[in-house]
């Protein structure tokens, strides 16, 4: 019965602020904590901060990597620690604030499969003025959009399709009468590797499994 009063649970150990680093070096902070005088305590803290450097290598990739290990320090502190350190104290109330709402973008996108960053490039082609580099630009995006719709859909396309698409997106700002210049789908195909016949292949598989599924669902009732 001694031994089991004698072992300590972690339910009853003072919260740890920084867990990563264990409960030792907590306990090594606490001490630094309570030695009486600075000269002490700094001797404390620069070997602290060499093992946490240690138990965290890394950290040693990241900008600021020592001014980190020391604010996490005194984070571990509760800002009780008492040292000269060799980089300016962390604002607790700083540290405290929760990180600002990331703002999603709104936008919908019109045709899923050209992305955003199409649209952008369609809307830069758009202000741009009438010249080579638009006509370059305009060549560029058309012949992009021919490669991801064969990514995402797997199926031979138009060109007539890829004008008309270009003309929506452009809100009829940008219309091509000539696609001779549109790389062939096979040409594609080869280029980047895809495999149209494996894609509709797996697609009519799926299909298949489908479709007996339905038929054993039927079967049972």
């Amino acid at each position: 019965m001694a031994e089991l009063e004698s072992l300590e649970y972690n339910t009853g150990r003072p919260k740890m602020q920084i867990p990563e680093y264990g409960r030792n070096v907590q306990k090594m902070v606490d001490h630094a904590v309570s030695l009486s005088t600075k000269e002490e305590r700094n001797k404390v803290a620069q070997a602290i901060i060499k093992v946490m450097g240690e138990l965290k290598p890394e950290l040693r990739d990241a900008e600021e990597y020592k001014p980190k290990l020391w604010t996490h320090l005194f984070i571990m502190s509760d800002f009780k620690l008492d040292v000269d350190s060799p980089y300016p104290l962390p604002d607790r109330e700083v540290l405290k604030e929760k990180p600002k709402k990331v703002d999603y973008p709104q936008s919908r996108i019109k045709i899923g499969h050209y992305g955003k960053s199409v649209e952008k490039l369609i809307a830069k082609a758009c202000e741009m003025e009438e010249g080579e580099e638009r006509q370059a630009l305009i060549k560029t995006i058309a012949s992009l959009m021919k490669q991801f719709y064969l990514t995402f859909n797997s199926t031979s396309i138009e060109d007539d399709m890829i004008g008309e698409h270009l003309r929506k997106l452009s809100n009829g700002k940008i219309i091509i009468d000539d696609l001779s210049f549109l790389p062939s789908t096979s040409s594609i195909i080869k280029t980047h590797g895809l495999n149209t016949n494996s894609n509709n292949n797996n697609n009519k598989k799926q299909n298949k499994n489908r479709n007996k599924n339905r038929n054993k669902n039927r079967k049972r009732y």
